[in-house]
């Protein structure tokens, strides 16, 4: 592999790279970021070679209220306009699918906890997830969801949510779920967002929550093949 120079988004303190800065570290790649909260400077689609939008609790539509989403999401469509590998976690997801014209929206219910994913039938034939198990769990916190962006593939699905990840052009990958959360990462995400921990058939308390983070290590291990096939 060649020394990639990878740059990342970051939307609130609380949600960070995770296990990414961990397969960054271990293959030597460079690192750049922008942190919403710090300073808003977006670099040359040129100057890098991949781009990673991370997750917050915003909406892709909260324009009035942050007015730097407008320049983000041109930054995003320049490094897809340039043929960059674009992977998006979350919000990031959702901020890709808005940039390639798919409708962003409130799913119908919100799933937050350890829920099974299910390979959809094309991406059990495709090169990024073709080692997968046709089902497994991980982390959600999300009420929103997007429609497919043409000529995206459609890759996983849950029973409360159908569009989970999806595969454009063959570079710009979106995550709706967390396969980088970390024990400590989903403790930040518990502490700063308990509040959306009410009671519904998806969301899941911190307890059980807790009690399962040990999955993260399976998770860890499934982004770090993506991340690796990507690369």
């Amino acid at each position: 592999m060649s020394k990639l120079r990878i740059h990342y988004i970051q939307h609130v303190p609380f949600e960070g790279l995770g296990y990414i800065e961990n397969w960054i570290n271990n293959n030597n790649y460079s690192l750049s970021h922008t942190k919403i909260f710090e300073e808003i400077i977006f670099p040359n689609p040129k100057d890098i070679d991949w781009l990673i939008i991370m997750g917050g609790p915003m909406n892709i539509n909260d324009e009035d209220e942050y007015s730097w989403l407008v320049e983000e999401k041109k930054f995003i469509k320049s490094m897809v306009d340039a043929n960059k590998v674009v992977i998006g976690i979350c919000l990031g997801a959702q901020l890709i699918a808005h940039v390639l014209d798919a409708e962003v929206y409130p799913n119908k219910k919100k799933e937050i906890g350890w829920f099974p994913v299910k390979l959809t039938s094309e991406a059990v034939n495709n090169n990024l997830f073709e080692s997968f198990p046709e089902v497994f769990s991980v982390l959600h916190w999300h009420g929103d969801t997007f429609d497919l962006p043409n000529k995206a593939i459609h890759l996983l699905e849950t029973d409360a949510c159908k569009n989970q990840a999806f595969l454009y052009n063959e570079k710009v990958l979106g995550l709706q779920f967390h396969l980088e959360a970390t024990p400590a990462s989903l403790k930040d995400m518990i502490d700063n967002c308990e509040n959306e921990l009410v009671i519904g058939e998806f969301i899941q308390t911190e307890e059980e929550m807790v009690a399962n983070r040990s999955l993260c290590n399976n998770t860890n291990q499934y982004l770090d093949t993506l991340l690796n096939k990507l690369a």
